[in-house]
């Protein structure tokens, strides 16, 4: 297996105000076969306050044993809370899919196959780029001709709706305190399904406490009425954020770290002054406590699911179906 990471903005390009040197990054696991291989890429959920590393290297793995080409995309969050992200994220995501299509002979990649894999937020990222592809502009020539239409997305107990089974934490970061109402309609999803919008891969647990099951159900209903294929699969019982809900998930094995990033980045540079924005010795006390939370050695306080690990095999096998694999 080939390991590779690049930024997906050359210099100049990423002009995010809290990025404080962060620049988003793909992470790729490639085979070195030469065989030209289908591609997932996944897209961690957080709220759109970070990029879960619960939901990031453990799924991408998964998949490339599966026999696919795969990548992880670090991309911009909301780690501050003093400026909506608006469209930064979706525009990461589909300069994302752009690269990765542009090289496709370069990671031996079938050009139309590839599937973004979006797990809560990040699955609200993946279904925004979805259903808005054609909204994104594209500037750099080496992309302009470049379709950001997925060939297919996985979504995993995705926030769906800005309306009554929200997620208020993922649409704050997102669009701040005061969205407008057009603001809102345009980023809840369930309305802006077209006969264009890519197949749909949902899955997610009816007792999800965080994000409700009826997010998955208005996409599904949604792509029903517009005619886009989709499989829907709601699993009996489990938390939120259950991943790939294996043994090694549950004790907190979750790879490399790299979808943190973002935390070191915003730390330094409170401390050394040059985050041009006040923020509180308590603000700052909170995001380095929060920061070793996620690192290895601390387990998930959940246990596996046998129930819903299969969810991957099952999204394996709808995604050779719709493109005859």
């Amino acid at each position: 297996m080939k390991t590779i990471r690049f930024s997906i903005w050359e210099d100049g390009e990423y002009t995010w105000p809290q990025g404080y040197g962060f620049v988003p990054f793909l992470t790729g696991y490639l085979h070195e076969d030469n065989k030209e291989r289908p591609c997932v890429l996944v897209v961690p959920g957080g709220a759109y306050y970070i990029a879960s590393p619960t939901e990031a290297g453990i799924v991408a793995l998964d998949f490339y044993h599966k026999g696919y080409q795969t990548f992880v995309l670090t991309y911009t969050t909301n780690l501050l809370g003093t400026i909506p992200l608006k469209d930064q994220p979706m525009r990461d995501l589909a300069r994302a899919v752009r690269i990765v299509r542009s090289r496709s002979n370069e990671y031996s990649i079938k050009p139309d196959c590839i599937a973004t894999c979006g797990f809560s937020a990040g699955g609200h990222l993946t279904a925004s780029e979805g259903v808005h592809y054609n909204d994104i502009e594209e500037k750099n020539p080496l992309y302009s001709n470049v379709s950001a239409r997925p060939d297919a997305m996985l979504l995993c107990y995705p926030v769906i709706t800005s309306g009554p089974y929200t997620h208020e934490g993922s649409m704050q970061n997102l669009l701040g305190t005061n969205p407008t109402a057009d603001e809102l309609k345009y980023m809840s999803l369930e309305t802006q399904v077209t006969s264009q919008t890519p197949p749909s891969f949902l899955w997610q647990t009816v007792t999800d406490e965080v994000v409700p099951v009826e997010n998955s159900y208005l996409f599904a209903d949604a792509c029903k009425k517009n005619g886009v294929s989709f499989a829907h699969h709601v699993f009996s019982q489990g938390p939120h954020g259950l991943s790939l809900a294996t043994a090694s998930w549950a004790q907190g094995i979750f790879g490399e770290l790299y979808t943190l990033d973002p935390f070191k980045y915003t730390i330094d540079a409170i401390k050394a002054g040059t985050a041009n924005v006040d923020v509180s010795k308590e603000k700052l006390a909170d995001l380095e406590r929060e920061f070793p939370n996620h690192m290895p050695g601390n387990p998930c306080s959940r246990e596996p699911n046998a129930e819903v690990s299969i969810w991957p095999c099952l999204a394996d096998a709808w995604l050779r179906t719709q493109w005859s694999l």
